[in-house]
């Protein structure tokens, strides 16, 4: 750290030096141009930057299959806007893996390919994409797949039971998005700037969104047990269909807090939704003791989507938690 006093000059401009080794490392001289982001209490200063699309090289020769593609998201994510893989040549496999990335980013396509590199671009202006309208939707998808993968199970409904796996794709990339969305805020107040939310708000979007994309993995999960089920007892089915009901109003209570713009209304939501986790988790008990009397094999699979509505209620007062800091005064 390095301290500075503020000097007045003309009478009426205030002025202060930058240290030198930092201007140095950023390229700034007599001339530049630097920007200045109000921040509370806080001025951030940094270099003026072009808006150039952001590229990225990543050498992909020892990289296949689902190495290559989490490779490929994982500059996605970074905030890279053109993307080029290289190697000494591009397999089908490697192709085929490209193409899975791609598919599973929101934006993102194929610019150019040859037999040693593959150029994929995304498509979309950051500065237009919204974190909380992402994490939005991806609120409505979670909150309607856990409620169709309970539908599935009680009906015995194959073909609804695949739509709510395939959904969770949805949910994955928009999970995706809003990381690229966060890490931009790291790394730039302009990306801050231009989305128009305090990057302490976006933190407490992107730890929700990691809750919500964990709920769309328990009712994918729960769809994919489903699908091996039978028909499963009444009183057993009832107290499933309770439950989950339970914990979708407790993601709904949360997130309601987390958008809520007054503090005694999140905190009023926030406090229901943890209160009402621990009234779901007797609940939970009473259903597990139904499970006893049934056949090993069903009872053992009922028990884990007992253990996944329970779960995603508790990532719904995780939610909650997240709200009641937001809402919490700040230093």
């Amino acid at each position: 750290m390095e301290t500075r006093k503020v000097q007045v000059t003309g009478g009426s401009t205030y002025t202060v030096s930058l240290p030198k080794t930092w201007a140095t490392d950023n390229d700034v001289s007599a001339g530049t141009t630097v920007e200045f982001y109000p921040e509370d209490d806080a001025l951030l200063l940094t270099p003026q930057s072009e808006t150039n699309r952001q590229e990225g090289t990543l050498d992909v020769s020892d990289l296949e299959g689902d190495r290559l593609t989490r490779a490929v998201m994982t500059m996605y994510v970074s905030g890279f806007d053109i993307i080029r893989l290289e190697a000494n040549r591009i397999t089908t496999h490697q192709r085929r893996a490209i193409r899975n990335a791609t598919q599973s980013l929101v934006g993102v396509e194929v610019l150019e390919e040859t037999t040693d590199s593959v150029v994929i671009q995304d498509l979309l202006d950051s500065s237009e994409l919204s974190i909380v309208n992402a994490v939005s939707r991806m609120r409505l998808i979670a909150s309607s797949m856990l409620s169709d993968a309970v539908t599935a199970l009680i009906e015995n409904d194959d073909d609804i039971a695949h739509d709510v796996i395939q959904r969770d794709d949805d949910v994955d990339r928009l999970w995706l998005v809003v990381s690229r969305i966060f890490r931009a805020t790291l790394r730039s107040p302009r990306a801050a700037e231009e989305l128009g939310v305090p990057r302490e708000d976006c933190f407490d979007y992107h730890s929700s969104a990691r809750q919500l994309e964990r709920v769309a993995d328990h009712a994918a999960k729960i769809s994919n047990l489903a699908l091996k089920l039978d028909e499963i007892p009444e009183s057993v089915a009832e107290g499933l269909v309770a439950l989950q009901e339970d914990a979708s109003d407790v993601l709904e209570k949360s997130m309601d807090a987390l958008v809520a713009e007054e503090s005694a209304e999140a905190n009023e939501l926030g406090h229901a939704a943890r209160e009402a986790v621990l009234e779901i988790d007797e609940h939970t008990r009473t259903i597990d003791d139904m499970l006893r009397d049934l056949e090993p094999v069903q009872a053992q699979s009922l028990g884990l989507i007992v253990d996944s509505l329970s779960r995603s209620a508790d990532y719904g007062g995780n939610i909650a938690e997240t709200a009641l800091q937001k809402a919490a005064p700040r230093p």
